[in-house]
C-alpha cells in the first residue's frame, strides 16, 4: 500500500503529517512531527478509502458524533491502536525532538524556533526519501513533484513560505553551507515541482492519519521508550 514504484515511471510523491507536543523546553521534554508517504495518486487514493472505513467502524462502535473530528486527542488507547495497524503497509516518518538537547538560544524567539523545526522537519522526511531510495522503491530521476500537507495549527502565511523554500533548497536547488565552503547537491535534481499547503485536518483525511503516527510518537518519547529499530514503512530519527 506504500506504492511500489515500477522502474522506468515517473511518480508525484505525497507527504502528510502533522506535530505533537509544544516547542517550549521550559515545560516539556519532547516534541514531535509524524506523517505517512504515498508514492503515486492511486496509493495515496487507496489508503485514503481504507482510512475513512476504520473511522467509520470507530463511529459505529463508539457512538461518537460524525461531526466530531477523531483526533488522537479526542480516542482512547484502543482506537487509536486500531487506526495505527491499519497504516501498516504504509510509508511513516516521525522526528522525535529531545528538548532538552536544543540549544537554549533557539528558544529566545520566534524566527529561531521556526528554522530549527523547518530544518528537523526536512531532514526527518529526506531519511525517509534516502532509505527508499537506498532499497530501490524510488529512483531519484523519475521523481517529477512532491507534495506537502501540514496541519495549519497556527501557523503564519509567511511560515508556509519559509518551510517550502527550506524544502525545495534540500530537494531540487541544493544546499550550501558557507562555514565550509560545501555545496550538498539536492537530492531529486529533476524534480518539477514542490508545493506545501497548510491544511485543516478536519477537511483532509491522511493529515488524520499523520496525527495518529506523531502522538504515537510522542506517547513512546514522553514514556521513554526507545522507538523500535527503523525499517521503509516505519522511519524515526531522533533531533538533535
Amino acid at each position: 500500500m506504500g506504492g511500489f514504484l515500477l522502474k522506468g515511471s515517473f511518480v508525484d510523491i505525497f507527504v502528510y503529517s502533522d506535530e505533537s507536543g509544544v516547542f517550549d523546553r521550559a515545560h516539556q521534554t519532547h516534541f514531535v512531527f509524524g506523517g505517512v508517504v504515498f508514492l503515486g495518486k492511486n496509493s495515496k487514493d487507496i489508503c485514503s478509502r481504507k482510512y475513512a472505513h476504520v473511522e467509520n467502524e470507530i463511529y459505529d462502535a463508539t457512538g461518537i458524533s460524525r461531526t466530531i473530528e477523531l483526533k488522537a486527542s479526542s480516542l482512547n488507547s484502543k482506537y487509536k491502536g486500531k487506526i495505527y495497524r491499519s497504516l501498516n503497509d504504509v510509508y511513516r516518518f516521525g522526528v522525535i525532538i529531545e528538548q532538552q538537547k536544543v540549544h537554549e538560544k533557539i528558544f529566545e524567539d520566534k524566527k529561531s524556533k521556526q528554522r530549527f523545526l523547518d530544518f528537523a522537519y526536512k531532514i526527518a522526511v529526506k531519511r525517509l526519501f534516502q532509505s527508499m531510495v537506498a532499497q530501490k522503491v524510488l529512483n531519484v530521476s523519475e521523481v517529477n513533484n512532491i507534495r506537502f500537507y501540514v496541519d495549519e495549527h497556527n501557523t503564519a502565511t509567511n511560515g508556509c513560505y519559509e518551510l517550502r523554500e527550506a524544502l525545495l533548497q534540500e530537494f531540487k536547488v541544493g544546499t550550501f553551507n558557507a562555514n565550509y565552503s560545501v555545496f550538498y547537491e539536492p537530492l531529486f535534481p529533476q524534480l518539477d515541482t514542490l508545493n506545501v499547503d497548510f491544511c485543516n485536518s478536519a477537511s483532509v483525511r491522511l493529515v488524520r492519519a499523520a496525527d495518529i503516527v506523531a502522538n504515537r510518537l510522542y506517547w513512546l518519547a514522553i514514556n521513554g521508550h526507545e522507538f523500535p529499530k527503523n525499517n521503509l514503512h516505519e522511519h524515526v530519527i531522533y533531533c538533535p
